[in-house]
């Protein structure tokens, strides 16, 4: 993957090779702990199970807090794929007069919201000359702890 500029607006294709890990053969438990096994039975590449179409993947750094409460944090990293129909309930990054935001998507009865995932922040809906496009589906959220 390229390196992540923090202060840049514009969207970062993924990289074409793979990101190949060891997976452990044990569940990790939130709960109570259990015994850890010591191997592992295979290697998985990360685009395997985070891209489905590598062409149309893109990554974005969030920026604010007006998605908490659905996991989304400042400075996460979102996988956003624009060949993925956008559905009502994804969540997603739309172009909001030429600004780039990430809220959940209300579609129905032919209307259109976009959600923030924190009460604090008001629901984006389309007035008279405002421009909206739904500019892809973030699929995945990568967080750092440290």
């Amino acid at each position: 993957m390229h390196s992540i500029d923090q202060c840049s607006n514009a969207p970062v294709p993924l990289a074409s090779s793979g990101l190949v890990l060891p997976l452990a053969n044990a569940s990790v438990h939130a709960g109570f702990p259990s015994p850890a096994d010591d191997y592992l039975v295979k290697r998985i590449d990360l685009n395997e199970i985070l891209v489905t179409h590598p062409q149309a993947t893109f990554l974005f750094r969030v920026a604010g807090d007006s998605m908490q409460d659905l996991g989304i944090f400042d400075n996460d990293l979102l996988l956003v794929n624009r060949a993925l129909k956008p559905c009502h309930g994804n969540i997603v990054l739309a172009v909001v007069d030429g600004e780039y935001a990430v809220k959940q998507l209300y579609l129905r009865a032919g209307r259109l919201k976009l959600k923030a995932g924190n009460p604090t922040y008001p629901e984006i809906v389309p007035t008279e000359g405002q421009t909206i496009e739904v500019w892809g589906v973030a699929t995945s959220c990568i967080k750092r702890f440290q």
